[in-house]
């Protein structure tokens, strides 16, 4: 299933989410007009690779040098291809900003940035000998989708679903698509525990550890106010003034 869009209104401009995606874009330009041995170095020295963090004597052995832990940052603005970055940012553009608009701009880039540092831990821990650089903003990308889920279960989704060539169109609730998505990547992350490096170069228990950050830790960031939206202003309002009543 391919997301093509949401049908949820949005109250502000996702100035983050496109912020983002702009800062993104710039690096990847950057990347793609370096010389092919200078942007593998790139990938290298910025990319999150785990040995270098479990292992500091390997890291000295290959030439990395020490402060590394940047890179649990600077590994979520690269990118290894066209089709990683399009699919990055498409789904960063289909769901950032319902959860940017619900948490608001500064918190929103807090919550983008812990989850992708969340990921990150998760696939050193996963694959602490890898010598292979984990790169892209899939991480954090998959903690928004996890707040996604708990903020907007009802939401629909219009996805893409091709059968023998042809392009098939539904529209289904984001529980459905985001469940379905989330099993995908822990039976991947599953497989790739049999196999001595991540299945198909996919960090897909970053997906996994970014999904549950995005899961547990999106109230923290959520302001009080925001519980207090009028029902007739969400397509399921019932449901949200029946479980803020339960809470209180």
């Amino acid at each position: 299933m391919i997301p093509l869009q949401d049908i949820l209104p949005r109250r502000r401009v996702p100035i983050v989410t496109w912020g983002i995606i702009a800062a993104n874009t710039l690096v990847f330009v950057l990347e793609i007009l370096l010389p092919e041995g200078t942007r593998d170095l790139l990938l290298h020295y910025l990319g999150l690779v785990p040995a270098r963090i479990t292992d500091p004597t390997w890291a000295r052995l290959h030439g990395f040098p020490p402060g590394a832990y940047l890179t649990f940052l600077t590994h979520l603005f690269l990118h290894g291809g066209w089709v990683h970055f399009l699919g990055n940012m498409w789904t960063l553009w289909i769901f950032g900003d319902n959860v940017e608009d619900r948490l608001g701009h500064f918190r929103f880039l807090m919550f983008y940035l812990l989850c992708g540092i969340a990921a990150a831990l998760v696939q050193v821990y996963m694959h602490p000998h890898s010598p292979i650089p984990t790169i892209g903003a899939s991480g954090a990308i998959s903690g928004v989708l996890g707040a996604y889920l708990v903020m907007f279960p009802l939401a629909r989704v219009v996805v893409l679903v091709p059968v023998f060539f042809i392009p098939l169109f539904f529209e289904i609730p984001a529980v459905l698509y985001l469940g379905y998505w989330y099993l995908l990547q822990v039976f991947s992350g599953t497989l790739s525990l049999a196999l001595p490096e991540p299945v198909g170069g996919v960090a897909w228990w970053a997906h996994v550890g970014g999904f549950l950050a995005g899961v547990i830790t999106h109230r923290l960031f959520l302001p009080r106010e925001r519980y207090l939206w009028r029902d007739e202003e969400l397509p399921w309002g019932n449901v949200v003034s029946y479980l803020d009543r339960i809470n209180r």
